[in-house]
């Protein structure tokens, strides 16, 4: 079987690929390094947008955006349901490596084709010639789904955090859901202007949460060790429990699965910058890796720690700040002082992951745009002259954040199903994405040249994240509980089928006369 070339010898070929004679030899914020230009040729893409991050802006933004730490603190509770202490920290170490594999595979893809469309312009080049508009234009759907709700259900998590401080700091407060859709409205205001006016300073601000992600993950861990009380390590790492009534502990577990694959999903999120990125095709692949490594320790070891100082499960679950990291904070601590410090620190960390949510899923609604995969696609992808970001794209990330936040006042069981909708979406373009590399090895058919190759190491790294991928994937729909009523019965299956329906119809009717899928733009001489 013919595989691709190692790393050193792929970028050789890479190299050799390019034919800079009529290249712009110039490296600037807008045309990039010659290595973007040869990209950006081969892809049929112009370059309209402005290369302002670097490696260490970008590993940033994936940093801050998955937030890996955070949301080990803030999604915990399907996992002490699901599978208990031990469950929580064991499930996590195996999404982890599961995640990796996918992540790994996934920055070989971007290191081919550094592009802002991300995975719909994967399955478009390297799916079979058969089904690649299809598939491109099916995958190009699913990440729109997936990144427009990623938005509001960010927002809407920060907004529930700052609820739960306000319960702990006040007794009287009765928290109400339309509050919680006001509070999401003005944090998406606040993105949404971010994303306008402050645009060009995106890659510092990014540089500076990433120092304030870091910073905080001491500012938590430090007194929950020094004041905390410590359970026994034994019982944390070895208790499992069926909280969901299961009938089976393995099963729990499996269910219990939702809490770390919050804490990973989005990985592609650097990708849909690559077009802003200086030097993409080695720096992007870097950036995507190294937060995978970093994020996944830091996680790991908050999750440890929360399980060690978490007390009574039944009693955390039950807080009445709606958050069991909040409750866990203020027992350790004993302070409202204290608590209200270390969650201050949750509130803005995922603020500002609503900031890049916005960045990532406004640009992945552009490049779509492009290549006339949306209604409006002409207005959707036009960058104004000067200001060198989508703002359409942006405004439209906007208006359907706050539309989506209304469901709230009528149903939050309703609003949940949406949002969390976004999981299954990413997942599955994630699958298809890969499975085209992994259908291109099998058949011995050579790859793309890139700076950044698995080698050897593809085959069985390819084959490994489509299996865990696919887990996941059937884990999101799982429902709460084995005899769910209407109410809390996990709908998102049914919405999730619509809007694959929905694409299929409206690319048989529509799509497939304008969408020809991105591989057609591409030169073939390179």
């Amino acid at each position: 079987m013919e595989d691709v070339k190692p790393q050193v010898e792929g970028e050789a070929a890479y190299e050799a690929e390019g034919d800079y004679e009529n290249e712009d030899p110039e490296i600037s914020e807008k045309k990039g390094t010659q290595f973007d230009q040869r990209d950006m040729r081969r892809m049929g893409k112009t370059q309209q947008l402005r290369r302002n991050f670097r490696f260490l802006t970008i590993f940033g933004f994936t940093m801050v955006l998955m937030a890996t730490w955070e949301a080990s603190l803030s999604a915990n509770i399907f996992g002490l349901i699901n599978g208990g202490t031990g469950g929580l920290i064991w499930v996590y170490v195996g999404t982890f490596f599961g995640f990796f594999a996918a992540i790994v595979s996934m920055a070989e893809m971007a290191s081919m084709a550094p592009t802002t469309g991300g995975q719909y312009h994967w399955v478009s080049e390297f799916a079979p010639p058969s089904s690649q508009k299809f598939l491109s234009y099916i995958v190009g759907w699913l990440c729109v789904l997936g990144w427009q709700v990623g938005n509001t259900a960010i927002a809407f998590l920060a907004g529930q955090q700052i609820q739960g401080l306000i319960v702990l700091n006040n007794d009287s407060y009765v928290p109400h859901r339309w509050h919680t859709t006001l509070l999401v409205i003005a944090i998406m205001t606040f993105c949404q202007l971010f994303n306008t006016f402050l645009a060009r300073r995106l890659p510092l601000v990014e540089g500076i949460i990433l120092i304030l992600h870091i910073c905080g993950f001491f500012a938590i861990l430090i007194p929950l060790w020094v004041l905390g009380k410590r359970s026994n390590a034994h019982e944390v790492f070895t208790t499992f429990t069926d909280g969901g009534g299961w009938g089976s502990t393995g099963l729990s577990c499996l269910v219990g699965m939702l809490s770390p694959i919050f804490s990973f999903i989005g990985p592609d999120s650097a990708t849909h910058m690559s077009e802003e990125l200086r030097d993409a095709s080695k720096s992007l692949p870097r950036a995507m890796i190294a937060t995978a490594l970093v994020n996944g320790a830091m996680g790991f070891v908050m999750v440890v720690t929360f399980c060690m100082f978490v007390g009574d499960v039944p009693t955390i679950i039950a807080t009445p700040t709606g958050q069991p990291f909040i409750q866990v904070f203020y027992n350790v601590t004993n302070s409202k002082g204290g608590a209200s410090a270390m969650t201050a620190i949750m509130i803005t960390m995922a603020t500002f992951g609503c900031v890049t949510n916005v960045a990532t899923s406004s640009r992945q609604v552009w490049a779509f745009a492009r290549d006339q995969g949306l209604p409006f696609s002409a207005w959707l992808a036009y960058v104004r002259p000067g200001w060198d970001i989508p703002l359409n794209a942006v405004l439209v990330s906007y208006i359907f954040a706050v539309l989506l936040s209304l469901i709230n006042i009528g149903s939050t069981v309703a609003f949940n199903i949406v949002t969390s909708l976004g999981t299954g979406a990413l997942l599955s373009s994630y699958i298809v994405s890969i499975s085209c590399v992994l259908l291109k090895r099998f058949r011995g058919e050579p790859l793309l040249p890139s700076r950044y190759s698995l080698g050897w190491w593809g085959l069985p790294l390819n084959i490994f994240s489509v299996m865990f991928l696919c887990l996941a994937f059937v884990m999101t729909f799982f429902p709460p509980q084995p005899k769910p009523s209407a109410v809390v019965m996990n709908w998102n299956i049914l919405v999730y089928g619509c809007v694959v329906v929905f694409s299929i119809v409206y690319f048989v009717f529509r799509g497939r006369y304008r969408y020809v899928g991105p591989v057609e733009y591409t030169k073939k001489d390179y």
